[in-house]
């Protein structure tokens, strides 16, 4: 089993940052790609950004290219979301996932594991 915390959600203006944690335990961290999804109010749940297993690979939402960026620290099991040039759009509960393998295979079909997210609040 694998457990994941997110942290780093709050308010911010928008044009503001933010960085998203995810701290992972239980299987080994490095054998499994990770990613990042969000859901706002009333609208499905939307993938946001990914990173293989050595974070050789990443990927990222159309919405978010030139503003998110996604890395990943083997060493401390924990995963992040950069958001730079924040939007009122962004708003929206970000959640961390865990990959059944060492790449991101499309969708959320491929993740197993799920944090119980973390709300960011873009102000206009």
């Amino acid at each position: 089993q694998v457990q994941l915390v997110e942290s780093g959600g709050g308010l911010v203006q928008a044009g503001g940052s933010l960085r998203l944690s995810c701290a992972a335990s239980g299987r080994t961290f490095s054998s499994y790609a990770m990613g990042w999804f969000r859901q706002a109010p009333g609208k499905e749940r939307e993938f946001v950004a990914a990173i293989s297993w050595s974070g050789g690979s990443t990927y990222l939402a159309d919405s978010v290219k030139g503003r998110f960026t996604i890395s990943r620290d083997n060493a401390k099991n924990t995963v992040y979301l950069q958001m730079n040039s924040l939007k009122p759009e962004d708003t929206a509960v970000y959640y961390c996932a865990g990959a059944r393998g060492p790449y991101y295979s499309g969708g959320s079909e491929g993740m197993d594991y799920w944090g119980q997210g973390t709300q960011v609040t873009v102000s206009s």
